[in-house]
């Protein structure tokens, strides 16, 4: 069967095309009013038999509904006494000692937060029942306020679920109705409304564009990538509309880890630098997984690929603010009008205006194959940009926009290392999206990082990993108990109780039992501390071991404190044939292209293992690499390229 792999981005829809020996790869612009029309227009162009294909679908549909504000009018249920539980939050302040701050609107306005019975003590004791009356008034309430979704978060419900239950079949069906004890059942009663009410406030659009896309797609079956990094049928997907909130950016390390470990590296920071924004992680391994995410200003508290986003891409639009200062982002250009370069009527210089002006991407480069740059006006817009700077030139202000931004990037990439005590110097630099290629060696250098890695697929690498990507869930439960008060046995029948309802739902998708594998993990504290380290589970001892050691890693100390088991959680990983990719044909060696006074090489004419010193750039169909001076580029038979700064280059050393 022919595998799909479609992320929707900002600027551009990807696709990569998987046969059983060999990757087809395509790009779209995105059309955000509609994400299907893009994805329709690019297999139409791809010539795609539906009935013989699985396609596997990133999508920011539920993004963008959370930050447009877009979504379904939701009414928040809690507990008497308790309805301003998302407007309080954690009293967290973004500027410290800011006296003034501007005033924020609620989550959910005070109007749509609604109180009633079915209240649990810490230990799961019914402190408050829940009776006919109270579900026939709340009932009531609801349809007073006629919204389009509820969402249920009640105290304690994790540890027993009976109450929300009860309110959701109190319900209309009509109503899309999400239950904090399905969605997150774990303790912070803020951290778990909030990823309760974000379900309901995305859950309906999700739905429905699933729902559309899944008839326009038929009969191919469809799959969602998770912010975990796993995949999901789409009716599981809409009813966790919160867990795809990193649908694409988690396609795109899935994509990283597969294409490193086969060219050998295990130890990566990934850089995705797309059209509107660029995404950072660390994968040591495997891929780390964080329950203390943000999305915009809201915490995430579920499950998804640890990661940093910056709003920086090769669509952020540079401006000149009123002291004259220069600043490159976060507002982007999108895909429509896009880079001025774009010939779409954009007319305000972005980052990749300033990489064509420089000619660090070359004029004559078709982005996707097909688009034609528009060089003329790029240079009008960064003549524009010049004259607001004090009368700088085109290449000027081109090479200011760059440095800014490679500025930004830098201290992404310092955020998920060095700023978690971790040497980057250790790490190899993969490097993708559509506009990765042009800012990898400088980024990699201002590291003191030795290698990198471009992607044979970087442009569309997060489809990439839509097709690599296995089915599965992410499974969790609080328990917040001395872990001397545990036994092996007891913590076993508690991981049990947790991955069942996951397996079984699996199975009904269609995979066999034997197929899915089980990885258990624990989170774990000092009894008394408020956050925990999350490590793999095997035994008491070889846990205590592990916290004490990772406990003084992370925070610099140990302390002779008894330990507090807080989550257990269950990773479900349904096991698959991993796709063996043929390597790419070479094509007849080219002469060189002049490019700016460097060499303009495409891709598919380097010789495997060839050693190229930079400057050069080197294309191909979706994406660009400027190799920097000091570096050396080299294709690998998988038609990736490694990137190794000389030793002999001032600055570095082995």
């Amino acid at each position: 069967m022919v595998i799909i792999g479609i992320d929707t981005g900002g600027t551009f829809t990807d696709f990569v095309v998987f046969d059983g020996a060999r990757l087809r790869v395509h790009k779209e612009l995105s059309t955000p009013d509609a994400p299907e029309r893009a994805i329709l227009a690019g297999l139409a162009a791809l010539g795609i038999e539906r009935g013989g294909a699985r396609i596997v679908h990133g999508s920011t549909v539920a993004t963008n509904t959370l930050l447009e504000g877009k979504g379904a009018r939701t009414v928040f249920v809690t507990n008497r006494g308790f309805a301003d539980t998302l407007t309080i939050g954690r009293q967290a302040r973004p500027a410290l000692y800011d006296l003034r701050p501007a005033p924020v609107a609620p989550p959910v306005p005070a109007a749509l937060c609604l109180e009633t019975g079915g209240r649990l003590a810490a230990d799961g004791g019914v402190v408050e029942d829940l009776d006919e009356a109270d579900l026939a008034a709340l009932a009531a309430e609801v349809a007073a306020l006629a919204p389009e979704a509820v969402a249920v978060s009640l105290l304690f419900s994790f540890r027993d679920d009976r109450f929300e239950r009860a309110i959701r079949a109190a319900l209309p069906r009509e109503l899309f109705v999400t239950c904090s004890s399905e969605v997150l059942p774990e303790h912070r009663e803020y951290e778990r409304g909030m990823a309760t009410w974000l379900n309901a406030y995305v859950g309906p659009v999700m739905q429905r564009y699933l729902e559309r896309l899944g008839a326009e797609l038929a009969p191919a079956p469809l799959a969602i990538m998770q912010s975990s990094g796993v995949t999901a049928e789409p009716g599981f997907a809409a009813r966790r509309a919160v867990n795809l909130l990193l649908s694409g950016p988690a396609g795109g390390l899935e994509g990283a880890r597969h294409v490193a470990r086969a060219a050998g590296h295990e130890r990566i920071l990934t850089f995705d630098m797309g059209g509107t924004s660029t995404d950072v992680a660390l994968v040591d391994g495997e891929i780390a997984l964080t329950s203390e995410g943000h999305l915009g200003r809201y915490p995430v508290a579920v499950p998804m690929v640890d990661m940093h986003t910056i709003g920086a891409g090769g669509g952020s639009l540079a401006h000149v603010d009123a002291a004259g200062v220069l600043h490159v982002g976060p507002e982007s250009a999108g895909a429509v009008p896009g880079p001025a370069c774009y010939g779409q009527g954009g007319t305000r210089a972005t980052v990749t205006d300033a990489n064509l002006v420089l000619g660090r991407l070359p004029a004559s480069v078709r982005l996707g194959g097909r688009m034609a740059l528009d060089l003329a006006a790029a240079e009008r817009a960064l003549a524009a940009l010049g004259r607001e700077l004090g009368g700088l030139s085109a290449a000027e202000a081109a090479r200011g926009v760059i440095a800014i931004a490679n500025e930004h990037m830098q201290q992404a990439l310092r955020v998920i290392s060095v700023e978690r005590g971790i040497d980057p110097r250790d790490f190899t630099l993969v490097s993708f999206g559509g506009a990765g290629g042009l800012h990898v060696c400088a980024l990699a250098e201002a590291l003191g990082m030795r290698r990198a890695l471009i992607p044979a697929a970087a442009g569309v690498l997060s489809a990439l990993g839509m097709v690599v990507a296995r089915p599965g869930r992410r499974l969790s439960r609080t328990v917040r108990a001395p872990l001397a008060t545990l036994d092996e046995p007891a913590i076993a029948a508690y991981f049990e109780d947790i991955a069942a309802p996951g397996i079984a739902a699996l199975e009904r998708e269609g995979h066999a039992a034997a197929a899915i594998e089980r990885s258990l993990s624990v989170d774990v504290c000092y009894r008394g501390q408020s956050f925990a380290l999350n490590l793999p589970w095997h035994d008491v001892a070889t846990l205590e071991a592990a916290f004490h050691a990772a406990h003084e890693q992370r925070y610099g100390h140990r302390l002779e404190l008894p330990l507090e088991l807080v989550n257990l959680r269950v990773a479900l990983d349904v096991t698959l044939a991993a796709p063996r990719f043929a390597p790419p044909p070479v094509a007849a060696a080219a002469t060189a292209a002049p490019g700016a006074g460097v060499p303009v090489l495409a891709r598919e004419t380097l010789a495997v293992d060839a050693p190229l010193p930079g400057p050069a750039v080197i294309y191909d169909d979706i994406a660009t690499t400027h190799v920097d001076a000091g570096w050396v580029a080299q294709r690998d038979v998988a038609g990736n390229l490694a990137l190794t700064r000389n030793p002999a280059t001032p600055g570095v050393s082995e």
